[in-house]
């Protein structure tokens, strides 16, 4: 298993619109083989900071995301919502146990 995890730094006033157009690119890659979790979410303690979580089950999953159309669509719209900064990570994950 593989766990994504990042943040993108942007325009504080344009993280609405940055949100309105995460929720296509959520939808579509949560409905991608090999997707277990994916979210774009506002840190509320940090104006302009977005964080990034992703899971999947194989590189190959991964591989197919980056070359979705509604990945390609995002990536088309993030110049406008003034991104300043990204960070991700990515994480091969061995073993996964319930915390609750």
């Amino acid at each position: 298993m593989f766990v994504i995890a990042g943040t993108l730094t942007m325009d504080p006033e344009k993280v609405d619109a940055a949100m309105e157009a995460a929720v296509v690119l959520m939808l579509g890659t949560r409905a991608e083989e090999g997707c277990i979790d994916y979210a774009l979410s506002p840190d509320p303690s940090i104006p302009g900071v977005v964080r990034i979580f992703e899971k999947w089950t194989t590189e190959e999953a991964i591989n197919g995301h980056m070359r979705a159309p509604h990945m390609a669509d995002f990536q088309s719209q993030i110049a406008g919502f003034g991104v300043t900064g990204m960070s991700v990570d990515r994480y091969e994950i061995a073993s996964e146990t319930k915390l609750f």
